[in-house]
């Protein structure tokens, strides 16, 4: 089995910054790829970011390109550096993992397997 647990989040003023950090521990050798996921009221699930294990290829939706960082640590965590925040940034965050790549994930071949708990991420104007 495997676990997600996030941390981070809070509540900020826009143009401010806040970082989310992911633990996933388990059987983590069968997953090849993490992300980062956030779903506000109203709106449709949004992949935001993901990396592969190693740190490779890391991926960053248009919305948040240029403002948003994901990165894998020495540990193994997968931290989400979010700067310039936006009200529209406010959302539950979701660590979440897959077997499948990226890639497959992100083309909508394959989903994520395994979700954390969620984590407010509130940004007032």
């Amino acid at each position: 089995q495997v676990q997600v647990v996030e941390s981070g989040g809070g509540s900020v003023q826009a143009g401010g910054s806040l970082t989310l950090s992911c633990a996933v521990s388990g059987s983590i050798d069968s997953l090849d790829c993490v992300g980062w996921l956030r779903q506000s009221a109203g709106k449709q699930r949004e992949e935001v970011a993901s990396i592969y294990p190693g740190g490779a290829s890391p991926y960053h939706a248009d919305s948040v390109a240029g403002r948003f960082t994901i990165s894998r640590d020495d540990e193994g965590k997968v931290h989400l550096e979010m700067h310039s925040l936006k009200p529209d940034d406010t959302a539950i965050y979701y660590c979440a993992a897959a077997r499948a790549g990226c890639y497959e994930v992100h083309t909508g071949v394959e989903d994520y397997d395994y979700w954390g708990q969620g984590t407010q991420v509130t940004v007032s104007s």
